[in-house]
């Protein structure tokens, strides 16, 4: 887990400029509970990430941490995983250990909240004339089809809440990790403002680690 700062210009060694997202990492990554198949029924990993104060957290979830010894962490995520070998708890997870630069990350995280939007904003409608005695400029227009079935039909894009949903983008390049200000700069957007909660893993590669069938 990581937190987003912003994004930035970057240019290669070739001279190609690619526009990036700056991922900074603060206190935590650090692995609260293992979970086997033989207990859980499947293999994970839970990971805690950024340090806070002990009364932000509530009893249980201080419980939680106490029992196996580790520090107030605000943020708590499973990644599953094949096996969970090589995994111990309290074990601090580096990501200079985890990716290399080239490689081809999964990013997750929330997308910005607009509210309550339009069909225009929300799924790129056009719109209407302007002039010549039109009444339709941002309307959304017709939304059923008559007498049959005489209904709107299930999925019709319409006006609503946009935005604030959790989101994932895949297969993005790590451009350049900076081990003294520890940061990754990952090619292109990531979901939400910055200062927003981001988990990154492995891309998901069918016939690399996600078999065929």
């Amino acid at each position: 887990m990581a937190t987003k700062l912003g994004m930035m210009s970057f240019f290669e060694e070739s001279g190609t400029f690619v526009p990036v997202t700056v991922v900074g990492f603060r206190e935590g990554n650090i692995v609260t509970q293992i979970k086997t198949d033989a207990i859980d029924g499947y293999n994970a990993v839970q990971v805690g990430y950024r340090r806070v104060r002990d009364k932000k957290l509530t009893k249980p979830e201080m419980g939680h941490l106490e029992k196996s010894g580790i520090i107030p962490l605000r943020h708590l995520q499973e990644f599953r995983l094949q096996s969970v070998d090589g995994f111990e708890v309290t074990q601090k997870l580096d990501f200079n250990e985890l990716f290399k630069e080239g490689d081809l990350v999964d990013v997750s995280g929330t997308t910005i909240g607009k509210g309550f939007q339009g069909g225009i904003k929300r799924h790129n409608f056009k719109r209407g004339q302007m002039t010549h005695g039109s009444k339709s400029h941002r309307q959304l227009g017709s939304i059923g089809a008559g007498t049959t079935p005489g209904r709107v039909y299930k999925g019709k894009k319409m006006p609503g809440r946009m935005g604030g949903t959790k989101t994932k983008i895949r297969k993005l390049k790590i451009v350049k990790i900076d081990d003294e200000l520890n940061i990754l700069m990952i090619k292109g957007a990531l979901p939400g403002k910055p200062g927003n909660l981001l988990r990154i893993a492995p891309a998901k590669i069918v016939g690399k680690n996600i078999p065929k069938n």
